[in-house]
């Protein structure tokens, strides 16, 4: 038993380990986001109740058939079911049916509803569709966000190292009387402006991480992180093309749009059932009854009052009928007339979002352009301000170690450099992020490899 516990013990121990241990991938984030999040959760049970929708239109073609079953005592004065005569005693009696109907035609309405039905369903698919691209942004955008702060950490860590040797350094260059105490408060100064950064980081870290875990709708935010990864800027094909190919490209594949076409259509389709409640109806009805009375009836053969067994009187009392039932609309009080016209105009706004959507598109893709146009820009030119303030740093730490500087003018050179470190990375997943949405319009996966 002691053993059995310890291996027990032990499997949780490694399991907690495992999860505490755990990095996340971007493909595993969005993956996860996919199957957890709370709104593609209820966009999945619209979907499931359209897929129902279309159940429903598809026995509108099926007949209906209903089974009927009564039985009653009375007494006083009442009616003999099985021949309407009045007696004046306690009767039992019972009576059963069986009725069915089927429309044979509606104007089209069921077949439009069925197609309609169908239609809707599709359209959920691509709304369904829609947000997980959106959460597949929103997951990168946080994911990257993620990257960027841990790489800003790193690189300020590093350049405090620096600085902390500078500073012990300098502290036995004051104690030798080489240089003035003045030079090492300056450097404290500095370390400590160092130190506040680290801290600030440290916590921007840790929100990214809470924003990242709670799209997917994680609460272990202590043991959530992601995956050290080393990105760099990737080459992509998508800036060999013009916003016109790529919107050209977008509105074949794009959820969004099939979604607000699907609505078209869908409108469409209304339309044609309101226009169905002018055209005339035609259905058939079958009707079986019988009916069972415990009087007494008069036998013409062996002249004697005699009542008819239970099963005698089902087939003695049954009856049938059947036939055609023909509605021609006249007059409905422009109900017909109204339903119809609201149908056409909720075609010409159905139409109208499309073409709005499609100009969102346009733009968002302009947009997403012009950005990686800037970042792009913004990124190179950051990459040569760093460059070039560590180039003026290491004169001027080559100065100050000879003491041809003070300490004020190094640590302004050093921070001239802890700057253009923190905005050279900004700019570089700033620039990573919207290449990825501008592939993302093309039909690249989000991916970091």
């Amino acid at each position: 038993m002691k053993l059995k516990l310890t291996a027990i013990l032990l499997v949780f121990t490694v399991g907690v380990i495992f999860a505490q241990e755990k990095k996340w991938t971007l493909e595993e984030c969005i993956l996860y986001a996919e199957e957890n999040n709370i709104s593609i959760a209820q966009y999945e049970l619209d979907l499931e109740s359209t897929i129902i929708d279309e159940s429903d239109a598809f026995g509108n073609f099926l007949p209906d058939a209903s089974v009927s079953l009564n039985s009653q005592a009375s007494t006083g004065l009442s009616f003999d079911p099985t021949n309407n005569q009045p007696v004046t005693t306690t009767i039992i009696s019972a009576s059963g049916g069986f009725t069915s109907s089927v429309s044979i035609f509606n104007g089209m309405r069921n077949i439009n509803r069925l197609r309609r039905a169908r239609m809707n369903s599709m359209a959920n698919q691509y709304r369904l569709d829609d947000l997980k691209d959106d959460i597949r942004l929103g997951v990168a955008d946080a994911y990257l966000n993620i990257i960027s702060n841990k790489e800003t950490l790193v690189t300020l860590k590093a350049q405090y190292a620096v600085t902390d040797q500078d500073l012990k350094r300098s502290a036995e260059l004051v104690e030798a009387g080489v240089i003035p105490r003045g030079d090492l408060l300056e450097i404290e100064a500095t370390a400590a402006s160092q130190e506040q950064q680290i801290v600030n980081t440290e916590n921007l870290v840790l929100i990214s991480r809470i924003n990242l875990a709670q799209l997917l709708q994680l609460t272990d935010y202590e043991n959530f992180d992601v995956a050290e990864v080393d990105i760099e800027v990737p080459p992509s094909e998508v800036l060999n093309k013009s916003p016109k190919e790529i919107f050209a490209t977008a509105l074949t594949f794009r959820n969004d749009i099939k979604f607000s076409e699907s609505n078209v259509e869908l409108a469409e389709q209304d339309l044609k059932i309101s226009k169905g409640a002018l055209l005339p109806t035609l259905g058939a009805f079958f009707n079986y009854n019988t009916r069972y009375s415990d009087q007494e009836n008069f036998n013409n053969i062996t002249g004697l009052l005699e009542t008819d067994s239970f099963k005698d009187q089902l087939w003695m009392n049954d009856g049938i009928s059947y036939g055609l039932q023909l509605n021609v609309p006249i007059f409905s009080r422009f109900v017909n007339k109204n339903n119809i016209r609201r149908s056409e105009i909720n075609v010409q706004k159905a139409e109208l979002q499309f073409e709005q959507d499609k100009l969102d598109l346009e733009t968002n893709i302009n947009q997403a352009y012009v950005d990686v146009k800037s970042f792009a820009k913004a990124y190179e030119a950051a990459q040569k301000t760093l460059e070039a303030t560590r180039l003026a740093y290491n004169y001027s730490k080559e100065k100050f170690d000879v003491g041809l500087m003070n300490a004020f003018d190094f640590s302004q050179a050093q921070s001239r450099v802890d700057n253009a470190e923190a905005d050279a990375v900004r700019t570089k997943y700033d620039y990573i992020f919207r290449l990825k949405v501008l592939e993302f319009y093309f039909g690249i996966p989000l991916s970091l490899n």
